[in-house]
């Protein structure tokens, strides 16, 4: 059976080699998120960086019930730096999905068309502007004056930059003839000849000098004395925007050209492109100018010309359906390989790291890089196959680094020309060096994992990271340093003895505010957040759980569709029996996988699957149920309810979360206020062919007026719209007495 490795091609994964690839991808983008947004100092190009997302979104759009619970698709930006108050965006500050060549950029206007309904023939504009590489910007301008700048943060909350975004030259502190309410946004960056005559001062003055251009635009908007700031030559270009009072036009490119006339700085390569061959051939000309341009660009941005297209296309979770980031390619460097760590996460992965001998690539030094998993130290991958000639990864191997795709760049070719021929083969090991406890791989998966559980420190630690992490709790003065401080010395060792911290250390505070790093106001502080977090959101808690594959977005759908934490823990324990079935049937349609002749293997399959599922002893009904509702939840899918039933079937896990639970004041979950809504609360399933438009934008349209969108029939289903072709659904519909209605109907009833 195939094993994960990040050199696999996506569609050659198993389900268990995927999530060890996710896991591995996770890891890496949370590092490079913290260096790259957090300090300042990435470890890599904003182009490496994209592509390693570019994988991690491909095998989600795979493997959609592995999505993980810290994976980087739902992550926008990292934690705020200390020192700048925070600032809400009013409309978040989105990232943009990737392409690397050109069968994808014409993939991504092929997925344009079947969202919108339109063919192949029909015409679709597109802007293609350079893609500055830079730091992002908000600045919020009300009646014409500049009231608010802020960075991206986290793309929900940024830093309030104000007071030095008011010394950049390009950004007006009026604007005259824009509406009352404009947010304009861009990007901040600095030339290549401003950055080199900053280095050569900062050289003078005995001052280290910056890494790249974009390290020190950054580290410049984000001075606390807006007097550096003002001393740094600093650059803005603007190209889209948030919050408007009135729209500034009808489509992109004039949008863009408005920003203009308002006196903004916008890209003069910003072109209009009818179709696919237009934008690669701007993006030809783009890239055969780069060198020249006097500052830095890492790819091309292609959007959706007409505003209204725009609107009806949407968001997905983190990125707009509507644009992409056309990325330049990548760079390769040699260096030695001085060791080989391995690090433990919070599922237990052991994940092989390089240590590597400083390198600059691209602008950017290097000292770590992945190697994956242990069939990538020895040559082989996925199926077994050799990669690098067979050639084995060994301490102390002259390496060739890779950059494209991986935030901790990758090892992608040894010399063994320079191999001491004394030099040992490496190898792997099979004990956890966290907690010494056996560390086994399970077959068809990449990786292996500690076994040791809550008595090992690393996924304890990294679990109860998680609890605090910004998405889930976010306790003011708690974070991973705390976390780390409180599990050494025993005060903490599950999220429930958080809250009862005070009260088994007596008052805590005069424990507390003696240690190194605590006072007397910090530890009240401490209590006091501690406390004010005790009331939560479902969508909050189900996510700071940290269970496998239940993500930021899963965790919100849950909360959803179950509303209330009692609602979804009896639904997961009444449909444990239909998991456990569902399992066996997994397993038994691997085997016939391995054995069946790909010709009627499909059959084959089905019918095993349906075998299983009829045995006996027969599933209890309001099991089945319990579970076509669990899988049904749109989003959701099958491993991520196996996941839920298997956490919260295992004895300790439930008992910890139990505790938890019990001192804790769960608010229970709200449908969007859709007042007047004909469909709000109601379930509503879409079945067969729709005509008048595509099922995403069904599904949206009816989520956005309040509806619960399912994709299984049952009893309290409301209403099925069913096209042509709609089959057992609409069967199952009429049996049970549910309102079945066509298309045409339920566009009447929603008003569309």
């Amino acid at each position: 059976m195939a094993h994960g490795n990040s050199d696999s091609p996506v569609e050659d994964l198993t389900e268990e080699g995927a999530r060890g690839e996710l896991a591995r991808l996770a890891g890496l983008l949370a590092e490079a998120n913290r260096a790259y947004h957090t300090e300042d100092a990435p470890e890599l190009s904003d182009a490496a960086y994209d592509a390693l997302k570019r994988r991690n979104a491909a095998i989600e759009a795979r493997f959609p019930e592995l999505k993980r619970d810290d994976s980087p698709s739902e992550q926008v930006g990292a934690e705020l730096a200390e020192g700048f108050a925070k600032v809400a965006h009013s409309q978040r500050m989105l990232s943009l999905s990737n392409a690397f060549d050109g069968d994808e950029v014409r993939d991504f206007d092929r997925s344009i068309r079947r969202y919108l309904g339109l063919s192949d023939g029909a015409p679709l504009a597109f802007t293609a502007e350079p893609k500055i590489d830079g730091l992002s910007l908000s600045l919020r301008y009300e009646d014409g004056a500049l009231v608010q700048a802020a960075t991206r943060g986290d793309g929900a909350v940024g830093e309030n930059v104000t007071a030095n975004a008011r010394t950049v030259d390009d950004i007006p502190a009026r604007i005259e003839g824009a509406p009352a309410l404009f947010e304009i946004r861009g990007e901040v960056y600095m030339s290549h000849a401003d950055f080199a005559a900053l280095n050569e001062r900062q050289i003078a003055k005995g001052a280290k000098p910056f890494a790249n251009p974009r390290n020190a635009a950054a580290g410049s908007l984000r001075q606390l004395d807006a007097a550096i700031t003002r001393d740094r030559p600093l650059k803005f270009f603007a190209y889209a925007w948030g919050a408007l009072s009135e729209p500034l036009a009808d489509t992109q490119k004039g949008a863009i050209d408005r920003m203009a006339a308002l006196g903004f700085a916008t890209n003069p390569l910003t072109a209009l492109c009818d179709g696919p061959d237009e934008m690669l051939a701007h993006y030809a000309r783009i890239e055969e100018a780069r060198a020249t341009l006097g500052y830095d660009i890492d790819g091309v941005v292609y959007k959706v010309d007409n505003l209204a297209l725009q609107e009806r296309l949407g968001f997905r979770s983190t990125t707009p359906r509507w644009a992409i980031a056309h990325k330049f390619p990548a760079e390769l460097a040699w260096t030695r390989l001085e060791k080989i760590d391995i690090q433990v996460g919070r599922t237990g992965a052991l994940s092989p790291v390089a240590r590597l001998t400083p390198v600059t690539v691209g602008g950017v030094v290097v000292s770590n890089a992945t190697l994956h998993n242990e069939d990538y130290i020895a040559g082989r991958d996925s199926s077994g196959g050799e990669i690098r000639g067979g050639k084995d990864i060994r301490e102390g191997d002259w390496v060739q680094v890779y950059r494209a795709g991986d935030v901790i760049p990758k090892v992608a070719d040894v010399d063994l020309a320079k191999r001491p021929e004394d030099a040992p083969r490496y190898v792997f090991p099979v004990t956890c060096p966290e907690c010494g406890s056996e560390a086994i791989r399970e077959e068809g998966d990449a990786v292996r994992r500690c076994t040791g559980g809550l008595i090992c420190p690393a996924q304890a630690v990294e679990k109860l990271k998680h609890f605090v992490s910004r998405a889930a709790f976010d306790i003011e003065g708690l974070g991973a340093k705390q976390v780390e401080q409180f599990y050494r010395d025993g005060w903490i060792r599950e999220p429930a003895e958080i809250f009862s911290l005070q009260e088994r250390y007596g008052s805590g505070l005069q424990q507390l505010k003696n240690r190194e790093g605590w006072g007397e106001k910090s530890a009240n502080n401490l209590f006091e957040a501690i406390e004010e977090k005790r009331k939560i959101g479902l969508g909050r808690l189900i996510f700071a759980l940290g269970l496998r594959h239940v993500g930021e977005v899963v965790s919100n759908d849950l909360a959803r569709h179950y509303l209330t934490w009692d609602a979804l823990v009896q639904a997961v324990d009444t449909a444990r029996p239909a998991a456990h079935r569902h399992r066996e049937a997994d397993a038994a349609v691997e085997r016939e996988r391995a054995t069946a002749a790909r010709e009627e293997r499909r059959a084959r399959i089905k019918e095993t699957r349906d075998l299983v599922w009829a045995q006996d002893p027969p599933v209890p009904e309001e099991a089945r149920a319990a579970w076509e509702d669990l899988v049904g939840v749109d989003g959701i899918g099958t491993t991520v309810a196996v996941s839920l039933v298997t956490s919260f079937g295992q004895e300790a896990e439930r008992a910890s979360v139990d505790r938890l639970v019990a001192g804790l004041d769960v608010q229970a979950a709200e449908r969007p206020a859709t007042a007047g809504s004909p469909v709000a609360g109601k379930t509503v399933v879409f079945t067969g062919t729709l005509e008048r438009m595509t099922r995403a934008e069904a599904k949206a349209r009816a989520e956005a007026m309040g509806a619960k969108v399912s994709g299984s029939v049952s009893k309290k289903t409301d209403i099925v719209v069913a096209g042509p072709g709609a089959g057992s659904k609409e069967t199952k519909a009429r049996d049970l007495g549910v309102e079945v209605m066509d298309e045409d109907a339920w566009l009447a009833l929603i008003g569309a």
